[in-house]
Order: C-alpha cells, then sequence, then structure tokens
C-alpha cells in the first residue's frame, strides 16, 4: 500500500513536471514570434508624392535664355565634359525652353548623335522645332513631356541635363523614376539650379540629392563653377 501512495506521488509529480515544461515552453514561443515579426517589419517607404514648394514654370518671353553670356556664365563646355556628351551621344534636355542648351548639345553629339527636347509646354517645343529648322539642325527631336513623366522611351539617353528647371517639377521622385528607366547602363543626369525654398525658382541642393536618392539615382559629383557669383550648383547622378 505504502509502495502504491509512493507511486502515485511519485506519478503526480511526474506529470506536473511535464505541464509545467509544456506550458512554459508554448507561452515562450508568441514572444520569439512576435520579436522576429517586430525585426522583419520594414521601414515604411517615403511617399513619391511630393509635398513640397514648387514653382509655377516659366510661360514669359524665351529670349531670356539667350544673353550672350551665358556660355561663359554656366560654363556649359565644361558642364558637357563632365557629362561625357561627345560625338555619337544621345541626349535629353528636360525643360528645354528656348532650346539654348538643346543646340549646343546637338553640335557637340553631331549627326551620328541626337537630342531630345522635353518640355510640358508645346509652344516651346514648336519654338525649338522652328529654331532647328532654321539653323540646320537635323538631330534634335521635340517631346512634350507632363508634370510627372518624361516621355522618353526606355534605355533612351547617355547624358541628361535639368538647366534651371528642376524647382518647376511637380512631382519630382515620381519623374526621375522614370527618368531612370530612360537612361542606358552608365548613363549621366546633371542638374544645375540655385538655392532656394522650391517656390522662389529655387530649391537648395541637399532637397535635391534626397528626392534623387529616393528615385533611385547615386550623387558622383558636385559643383559650384556654374555661376560667378556661386549660387548655382551643379549635381551629377548616376
Amino acid at each position: 500500500m505504502k509502495r502504491s501512495i509512493a507511486t502515485l506521488i511519485g506519478l503526480k509529480l511526474w506529470l506536473m513536471l511535464v505541464f509545467a515544461t509544456l506550458f512554459f515552453s508554448s507561452s515562450a514561443k508568441p514572444v520569439e514570434q512576435v520579436a522576429s515579426a517586430a525585426e522583419a517589419t520594414p521601414t515604411p517607404a517615403l511617399p513619391d508624392k511630393t509635398t513640397r514648394k514648387t514653382s509655377e514654370p516659366f510661360t514669359g518671353d524665351l529670349s531670356i535664355f539667350e544673353d550672350p553670356a551665358r556660355d561663359k556664365n554656366l560654363q556649359i563646355d565644361r558642364v558637357m565634359d563632365l557629362l561625357g556628351i561627345a560625338e555619337g551621344r544621345t541626349v535629353a534636355d528636360i525643360g528645354a525652353g528656348s532650346g539654348w542648351f538643346t543646340v549646343r548639345a546637338a553640335k557637340r553629339v553631331g549627326k551620328s548623335g541626337q537630342v531630345f527636347a522635353v518640355d510640358i509646354n508645346q509652344a516651346f517645343l514648336d519654338h525649338i522645332a522652328q529654331r532647328a529648322r532654321s539653323e540646320g539642325f537635323v538631330n534634335i527631336r521635340t517631346v512634350l513631356g507632363k508634370f510627372d513623366d518624361p516621355m522618353l522611351a526606355a534605355n533612351l539617353v547617355d547624358a541628361v541635363l535639368i538647366l534651371k528647371t528642376y524647382h518647376e517639377i511637380a512631382e519630382p521622385v515620381v519623374l526621375m523614376k522614370k527618368l531612370r528607366l530612360a537612361v542606358r547602363k552608365g548613363g549621366l543626369v546633371g542638374i544645375i539650379d540655385r538655392g532656394g525654398n522650391g517656390e522662389d525658382h529655387g530649391l537648395d541642393a541637399e532637397t535635391v540629392m534626397n528626392e534623387m536618392k529616393q528615385a533611385g539615382f547615386k550623387l558622383k559629383g558636385q559643383y559650384d563653377f556654374v555661376k560667378p557669383d556661386r549660387m548655382d550648383y551643379f549635381l551629377i547622378f548616376e
């Protein structure tokens, strides 16, 4: 009888030990799972839609872009050197305006190259098309872009210049993501602008760099030679 009682007590202790082991092991699993789930949760992505201020696109007299001193002030030949614009290359001029840069790039790339003048203003594009005809350029194509899309085919261009226009782009990250698809492997994107708050026809370089990074570009170079007063900056992305 004593042996039976001892056996029962031993069995009860063994069962209690088994239940305790199962309880604590099962209760520990959710903690591990919660921790793993927390570690696996990705950092929320920044929205592509911009909330910062932008400037109204220019609609005035195009002759203001044709100042004879502009070549020297912007050192445009040096700009094109850094962007690798040479014979046979394909270039995009985003926010082409009067075509001031378009025709200079067209001279550089020659008849074996091509330049796409992109603007959201059809009247400006008509002006560029007429200018190309009158100045004998057969390697210039005009493209009617959108506020969030440059409307360029994939793997189309070797170099891009956005000259004093970035602050006017209403949806910069969305547009730049689409532009990135149009740039060939090894291609470069240059942005020339001036400091500002977005709505004063300028935008600080730090904001531009952050938005370009968000769009998938990597900063390659940063310069301040494009204006004697150093108010303008020149950024190159790849």
